[in-house]
């Protein structure tokens, strides 16, 4: 008596016509296959052609085998098509068959959606086109600068050099191949450090640590004024650096192929100047020295570039002539970003927070290699003034950022710069700083406050200690 529900009679009634239709064919169903249920039967490429025809047959085409050019889905190129393509398919038999209005929107939706993957394939083609012919531009362009590197300026050297020419060359960068040899020549060799100087100074610093290792106490007769702490933390030093030093190449690090090259430069290094020692960043210097030069050269250059004023004064931490690089590097500051320069004087943003580390590896840690390389180009051309002409460029071309930021944020940001920094923005950015204040260029300023600092050390007993 009790009266059945029409919903339990539907549910039986569902359950049978499931069964029923899983013993006529387990597998009618196309698109469950796409996710894993049952195994792709072998004429899964005849069903796909089937529901093709259906299709084609509903919306009113020709039900002849379509053309390369008709058959949409046959030739899109894109990885969703499997699954963009569900959208088309029929419901299982066991649901209830798709409205009309649903099955029309569904073929919309499936066509707007193919008229898209063309689009962005056709858009991502033209970047790949584009970017193909900018490197065939660009290796070209270096080709031909290398003929002429080779070919007209570097066996002409002392009087091509500073020429026009040269100098417009020198901004676009150095070819790689000729970089080395331009560097080792615009940096010269005051000292006239020889290759058989080298070996020498690359023995004793082995003896030295053959002996630090098997716990020897000898000093030697130029090092009598440094102890043997000094110098074993000086090694101590080295071996911690190197292990930091572009770390993301794993070329200079312990089994490395230029590990023992960075070594035997710097420890040659601290024996040729046991008064300056091993101080921290000289590892990157050393290593972009490496990568364009062979070990005596690299260390040739890199015992030259360090004796520069500039360069010795960070090394030998000489906070006088330091603090007077950093006042200078403020009048042009100053002069050519006053409002950046009121904000971080505001903020208390003081320039040896960011420049420091900048001025010490000569940029080849804060920015990407190869753009560091094209720093290192025009610093071999212009010398320390454009380390100082470059900060100001990445602060300009920073400008907008950081006058939005507090002294932490701006602090972090300078200290780490971003990674895809482009090469010709900076440069650009670089070419619009004008090193000139009040008609005095930076020499003329730097050597008039190194004169205002030695008088009031003169004038000031207690600055003397």
């Amino acid at each position: 008596r009790m009266a059945i529900s029409p919903a339990l009679l539907f549910v039986d009634r569902n359950l049978l016509a499931r069964k029923q239709s899983a013993r006529l064919d387990k597998h009618s169903d196309l698109g469950w296959k796409l996710f894993g249920k049952t195994p792709l039967r072998e004429n899964a490429q005849k069903d796909s052609k089937r529901i093709q025809k259906e299709y084609e047959d509903k919306a009113g085409r020709p039900s002849k085998p379509p053309s390369p050019k008709q058959n949409v889905r046959k030739n899109l190129d894109f990885e969703p098509l499997s699954t963009t393509a569900l959208i088309l398919e029929d419901r299982p038999a066991n649901l209830p068959a798709k409205p009309a209005e649903e099955a029309q929107k569904h073929r919309q939706q499936y066509e707007e959606m193919v008229v898209q993957a063309k689009k962005r394939e056709l858009k991502e083609a033209q970047r790949r086109k584009k970017q193909l012919e900018e490197r065939c531009r660009v290796e070209e362009s270096i080709g031909n600068a290398v003929l002429t590197w080779n070919n007209e300026i570097l066996p002409n050297w002392e009087t091509m050099w500073c020429s026009r020419k040269v100098r417009d060359l020198w901004w676009q960068g150095i070819p790689p191949s000729v970089r080395g040899k331009v560097w080792s020549l615009a940096i010269g060799n005051e000292l006239n450090i020889t290759h058989e100087l080298f070996d020498i100074c690359l023995a004793r610093a082995k003896e030295r640590w053959r002996s630090l290792s098997t716990g020897g106490s000898e000093v030697e007769n130029e090092d009598a004024g440094f102890s043997a702490a000094d110098r074993e933390a000086s090694l101590e030093l080295i071996k911690l650096d190197i292990s930091r030093t572009f770390p993301n190449l794993c070329i200079f690090q312990q089994g490395g192929p230029y590990h023992d090259m960075l070594h035997s430069i710097l420890g040659a290094y601290t024996c040729y100047r046991p008064d300056v020692g091993y101080v921290q960043g000289m590892s990157f210097i050393a290593a972009v020295l490496i990568l364009n030069l062979d070990t005596a050269d690299a260390f040739i250059a890199f015992s030259n570039l360090l004796n520069k004023p500039c360069q010795m004064a960070f090394f030998r931490v000489d906070h006088g002539l330091m603090l007077t690089y950093f006042a200078a590097f403020e009048v042009f500051f100053e002069e050519n970003l006053p409002k950046l320069f009121a904000h971080f004087k505001k903020n208390n943003l003081t320039p040896d927070i960011y420049l420091i580390d900048w001025i010490f590896t000569l940029y080849s840690k804060s920015l990407p290699l190869d753009l560091a390389c094209r720093i290192w180009d025009v610093f071999c051309r212009d010398g320390e003034e454009f380390l100082f002409r470059t900060a100001l460029g990445i602060l300009k071309l920073f400008e907008d950022i950081l006058t939005k930021m507090d002294f932490i944020h701006m602090a972090q940001f300078l200290t780490r710069l971003p990674e895809d920094l482009p090469a010709e923005e900076l440069f650009a950015s670089i070419a619009t700083i004008q090193m000139q204040s009040r008609n005095k260029k930076w020499a003329q300023v730097l050597t008039a406050l190194q004169k205002d600092s030695r008088e009031m050390e003169k004038g000031s007993p207690s600055l003397r200690h």
